[in-house]
């Protein structure tokens, strides 16, 4: 039964943060990331995503990424 709700669940988390480099993902701050949220969906994710992103234009350094939660729940 678990396995079952978790996989009719789509769970997507985004976050972000000051990448140490543009030619990497590694964050200059790690205890700083900032976490936005988890979301049901991948729509309202990217949603969030995008406003983040925008938000942050002027930093270069700044990224923010969507992670699929609900392929890391599947066994």
């Amino acid at each position: 039964m678990t396995t079952e709700i978790a996989s009719d669940q789509r769970l997507h988390l985004v976050f972000g943060g000051e990448l140490e480099s543009l030619d990497g993902v590694r964050f200059r701050d790690v205890k700083g990331l900032d976490v936005v949220g988890i979301f049901p969906d991948y729509a309202s994710a990217q949603i969030a995503w995008k406003a983040k992103a925008q938000a942050t234009v002027d930093s270069a350094q700044t990224r923010y990424f969507i992670v699929h939660l609900h392929r890391l729940l599947e066994p």
